[in-house]
């Protein structure tokens, strides 16, 4: 999986939910306690993000499985 493409995934999946960065940046019980609404934007815009980030997206969109051939 490349960084571009788990990026372009979690937005997609962001747009299908209708969650902002903003909001995503609120989830607290998800991990995000330190992250700000600019730093999300820019670690979904550079594609650079741990596991545990991509991680605590997909619970905070309550995404219940990952298809791999997706990313």
């Amino acid at each position: 999986m490349t960084e571009a493409r788990a990026s372009a995934f979690l937005k997609a999946r962001m747009k299908e939910v209708e969650i902002t960065y903003a909001e995503l940046a609120k989830l607290k019980k998800h991990g995000f306690k330190d992250e700000t609404e600019a730093g999300i934007t820019m670690k979904l815009k550079r594609g650079t993000f741990s596991a545990t980030f991509f991680m605590a997206c997909v619970a905070a969109l309550e995404l219940e499985e990952v298809v791999l051939d997706e990313l």
